[in-house]
């Protein structure tokens, strides 16, 4: 578990097409998230929770790349010289700076509008349809594995306002028009839905 507080962005410095290429293994340079990594450990890489599988040293460490992910995450379109928002799981005595953050992006958003504040910027990020009904005003969503306050929402997109520290310390600083971003809606949001979709199924349940 994650809090969308983005502790570093990590560099990719290769990527390795397995099995015919249906899964990769990345190998990236993060020295905060390598130094006290474990194998078999969790890192959150731009929203995608991914499991440490070997540690090279200085600073490096290497995840594989689920065919799932490949297909239903940007993290397909990495290449040696991206760069990617880092995040080691959530410490059971930690602070929870962000929101609830599971690593296990819904879908992928495209950025539609950038527009400069005067200390901020204000962007609008077109989203799957079908995941607008888990979007709210003033609600959380990650974006990117950055956790952030929805500004407004309809059916086709939402708004979010970057502060100066997430313009600076994370990827969405450089998040042009165009920008393919992973997407993970609240995992609240999430669990409601699926009550109330399944609410017949369930003795009493409405009919």
């Amino acid at each position: 578990m994650f809090t969308g507080i983005v502790e570093e962005i990590g560099e990719i410095l290769a990527v390795e097409l397995l099995d015919g290429g249906t899964d990769s293994r990345i190998t990236v340079r993060g020295p905060l998230a390598a130094s006290d990594a474990a194998l078999g450990d969790s890192i959150c890489v731009s929203g995608v929770c991914l499991t440490v599988t070997s540690l090279p040293g200085d600073g490096v460490f290497t995840a594989d790349v689920m065919p799932e992910t490949l297909r239903f995450t940007t993290l397909g379109s990495l290449e040696a010289g991206s760069r990617v928002n880092l995040e080691r799981s959530l410490r059971a005595d930690s602070r929870l700076g962000g929101h609830v953050v599971q690593g296990h992006v819904d879908g992928v958003g495209t950025v539609r509008s950038r527009t400069p504040g005067p200390r901020w910027d204000e962007i609008e990020i077109e989203l799957p349809r079908e995941l607008a009904r888990l979007v709210a005003r003033k609600g959380a969503i990650t974006v990117d594995g950055v956790s952030l306050t929805v500004t407004h929402v309809d059916d086709e997109s939402f708004g979010i306002s970057l502060i100066p520290t997430t313009l600076e310390h994370t990827t969405l600083g450089e998040a042009a028009p165009g920008t393919r971003v992973n997407l993970e809606t609240d995992v609240l949001a999430k669990y409601t839905q699926r009550l109330l979709e399944t609410q017949h199924l369930q003795p009493g349940g409405a009919s």
